[in-house]
């Protein structure tokens, strides 16, 4: 039975992590006091929920949780540092501080840790999320016991809508350009005017001229899309703005 720890102080212990090909080790008290941290524990780095879904949930959602009072998003797992460090890289997780729980003592001590030897993983976390306040426990969302691996309130948008049910969501804004492109300059410079964080995916490089094709039924950049809809070149980018 997964214990909740709602109103408890988290376990203290050593996390030991690398930074700049150092050694550094970070204490549960530097992680926790005198802040308001949201934390998300998954089973694996790499794994496919995880790396889908749990951690781009955060990452993307982060400037949200920092406009409501969160001061860090910990992303936490037990695996160890390099695989934890090679993970955010992969991930482009900037926004995430990750904590590898390398022997799971945290893990185990917030009644969290499973058997997944089934699967030749050993000890892991189970699925969950915390709201901590000055290292105590004020929330926490853990995934049902069932089978496989649930994922369906530990999510970023539930701890969001726990936080604050009215916050701004963040807008998901992706930026189709070219290398050297003057108006691509231009709308990516409209955004960040306006403070939108965008991905920007580069033809040739990240698309072929036959995908943008299919995707925006035009083969000149940019294409910016906001939150799944064309909204086209930088004039119609302009015009857009000019709308709201």
């Amino acid at each position: 039975m997964l214990s909740n720890r709602e109103g408890q102080r988290v376990p203290s212990c050593t996390f030991r992590t690398r930074q700049d090909n150092e050694w550094v080790d970070i204490k549960t008290d530097d992680l926790f006091n005198g802040k308001t941290v949201v934390v998300f524990a998954l089973p694996g780095a790499f794994t496919p929920t995880c790396s889908s879904t749990h951690l781009p949930g955060y990452n993307q959602m982060a400037k949200a949780f920092h406009e409501n009072g969160v001061d860090e998003i910990v992303c936490m797992s037990v695996n160890d540092a390099f695989v934890m460090n090679e993970w955010a890289k992969h991930q482009e997780a900037d926004n995430i501080k990750m904590i590898p729980d390398g022997n799971g003592l945290f893990t185990e001590g917030m009644g969290m840790l499973v058997d997944k030897t089934d699967l030749g993983f050993g000890k892991r976390s189970w699925r969950y999320s915390m709201l901590v306040k000055d290292g105590v426990v004020e929330k926490m969302f853990i995934e049902p016991e069932e089978p496989g691996d649930p994922f369906k309130v530990s999510d970023a948008e539930t701890m969001l809508n726990y936080i604050n049910p009215e916050a701004a969501k963040p807008q998901l804004v992706s930026l189709f350009a070219k290398v050297g492109c003057p108006y691509c300059a231009r709308a990516k410079s409209m955004l960040q005017e306006r403070g939108l964080d965008y991905e920007e995916i580069v033809l040739g490089k990240d698309v072929t001229t036959r995908s943008l094709q299919a995707v925006a039924g035009a083969t000149t950049v940019p294409q910016v899309f906001i939150d799944g809809k064309l909204i086209g070149g930088s004039e119609a980018l302009e015009a857009y703005f000019a709308a709201l």
